[in-house]
């Protein structure tokens, strides 16, 4: 499991997902913490990563362009990167099975 959190979430939860999954990246890690959209997600492609964002953009995309990469959707207004953390914890076997499933490109958390 790859996971690229966008520019909009902490960097913080990329160093604490390395746990799980030791190919988490931020943008910041890979010099895409300014790039557009569709730099992140050909990037993302390319490299077999998930993106994990609160931005409706990459929603989008999946509808648009079809997947991969896949999309980690966090509809949630302002809150803690801990809060962010925690939910992510909370679904991360359904995060494993989702980038597993051939069906779905979008996988939201409320």
């Amino acid at each position: 499991m790859k996971l690229l959190f966008d520019q909009n979430l902490s960097p913080k939860l990329a160093l604490h997902f390395r746990k799980h999954c030791n190919s988490s990246m931020h943008l910041l890690d890979v010099s895409l913490d300014f790039a557009r959209d569709m730099m992140v997600w050909e990037y993302a492609k390319l490299n077999d990563f998930t993106i994990v964002t609160k931005d409706s953009d990459f929603n989008n995309m999946v509808s648009l362009f079809g997947f991969p990469p896949k999309v980690v959707l966090i509809r949630r207004g302002n809150c803690s990167t801990k809060l962010i953390q925690t939910l992510i914890e909370k679904h991360l076997d359904e995060i494993r099975l989702f980038i597993n499933d051939d069906e779905n490109g979008i996988f939201t958390i409320l």
